[in-house]
């Protein structure tokens, strides 16, 4: 594919390193509403750099279009993407509000193009590891899932664009814990409950949140817990999933989250406690393998929408969240609608 970026901030960079080493793959150009932004990455990737989107993603030469802008942007970019006849891979969130991704959706499928959203934790191998263990029946029937995600922001966080209401549908939950959000979605399948309580304790970044504490309850019964932070002074990632025969956890991702390892464990009321532990020493990969799905979606027969509907299943659990946080009782879903 012939490749575009839109943005040309630190995902971009992610993003457009597993287009340039994939084999048959093309970065054309990278743009930004800076034009010195958008030079200062093209010239390190040999591609050309632009000045704003609207010609971009109406270029022949372009295939696919790559979105890392902040969330405001996504939906008019990806749209007129789309409508140009171009896939279309666009940072989480997927949008700012359900209207906004379900028009991208709704677009998409009309010209037969593939939109997908960036859930690159899919794609680690440690979680990767327990979906297969999970899988496999290892541990059983899975009861319920625990998630602790959050890392300890930046001096200045309060004046980041993530921390404008008018240019993001969400705060932390919204930018930080989708990531667990889709995790859940893809272990236990849809949610028909949420529970939640959404507070601002440190950062002056109110109405937006910086501590988000939700509870997931699936339509059979599974219970999933998320604790997403702005406040978690020293970078965390733990995510859990116990079954009735055992568990298997994810624990780290790298870098500053601490090294990468997934556990698996069995129940056993008498014998002395042993672990499986499998670490992961090698570079993040995620973004190369994620990458490579998408190409595989774009090359099939029919093309595949599946991860732009992950993006708006996702969103729509965090503004459940919300509303629960807002009303001090549960939303319910039936069908992934509200009730």
């Amino acid at each position: 594919m012939r490749v575009a970026v839109v943005g040309a901030g630190l995902q971009a960079k992610r993003r457009i390193q597993p287009v340039v080493e994939s084999p048959g793959d093309e970065l054309v150009v990278v743009s930004s509403g800076s034009g010195e932004t958008a030079r200062a990455l093209a010239d390190g990737f040999g591609c050309e750099a632009a000045v704003g989107w609207e010609e971009v993603v109406a270029r022949p030469d372009v295939d696919a279009v790559i979105i890392c802008t902040p969330p405001h942007l996504h939906a008019d970019i990806a749209l007129a993407a789309v409508q140009a006849g171009k896939h279309v891979l666009c940072e989480k969130p997927l949008a700012r509000t359900l209207e906004e991704g379900e028009r991208m959706l709704a677009a998409a499928a009309e010209r037969g193009v593939v939109l997908r959203c960036g859930f690159n934790h899919r794609y680690h191998p440690a979680v990767r590891q327990v979906r297969e263990w999970v899988d496999a029946g290892l541990i059983g029937e899975v009861m319920f899932i625990r998630c602790r995600y959050g890392h300890c922001g930046r001096p200045g966080y309060e004046a980041d664009w993530r921390s404008d209401p008018r240019l993001v549908g969400g705060g932390h939950l919204m930018e930080h814990g989708i990531h667990a959000i889709d995790l859940i979605r893809w272990f236990l399948g849809e949610i028909d409950e949420v529970m939640a309580l959404c507070e601002t304790h440190f950062w002056p970044i109110a109405p937006l949140e910086d501590n988000a504490f939700v509870l997931f309850r699936s339509g059979s019964g599974q219970v999933a817990s998320l604790h997403a932070s702005l406040t978690q002074w020293r970078n965390l990632f733990s995510f859990e999933v116990f079954g009735r025969d055992g568990y298997a956890s994810i624990e780290g991702l790298g870098g500053s989250y601490g090294g990468e390892r997934a556990v698996l464990g069995h129940r056993d009321f008498t014998a002395p406690f042993a672990e499986q532990v499998v670490e992961f020493r090698a570079a993040d990969r995620s973004w190369h393998d994620e990458w490579r799905e998408f190409a595989g979606a774009v090359a099939a027969p029919r093309g595949d929408d599946r991860g732009g509907r992950d993006g708006l299943e996702a969103m729509r659990l965090v503004l459940a969240a919300y509303q629960a946080a807002q009303d001090g009782a549960p939303a319910r879903l039936t069908a992934g609608r509200y009730v």
